[in-house]
């Protein structure tokens, strides 16, 4: 756990070195299950994420709040399918994120997964498009 704080910070000291006019857009396997729904943490995600937060996830959940991003893919209604990011050994789950500025965030117009391709052999590509 201690990595992976450590890596958090390390993130957030590079995205506070970017100039705020700057347009920010993290596309990364973070490793964390944001969860599905978004009670109380509606100005960093929408609630189309999948499953049950985890302590991993709900870093990328604080990570986002510190820094006004958000986190494109929950934002955007999509069959599971197009949702899910890793898929293992029988498990399907959500992993990978874009995120970016929260007033860039309008000029996402889709987020998906593109179902069939891979980027790894577990995990799915992942793309955001403008609106």
């Amino acid at each position: 756990m201690e990595d992976k704080e450590e890596f958090w910070s390390e993130v957030e000291e590079v995205y506070r070195s970017v100039p705020r006019e700057e347009r920010v857009v993290i596309g990364a396997d973070l490793n964390g299950h944001v969860g599905e729904g978004n009670g109380g943490e509606e100005e960093v995600m929408g609630k189309y994420g999948v499953g049950e937060r985890n302590a991993e996830g709900q870093m990328v959940v604080d990570f986002s709040k510190r820094t006004e991003m958000a986190v494109v893919n929950t934002y955007f209604k999509k069959k599971e399918g197009h949702r899910i990011t890793y898929k293992s050994g029988g498990r399907s789950t959500q992993v990978d994120y874009i995120l970016c500025r929260r007033g860039n965030l309008k000029e996402f117009g889709d987020c998906k997964v593109v179902p069939g391709e891979s980027v790894a052999k577990q995990h799915r590509v992942l793309i955001g498009s403008k609106g």
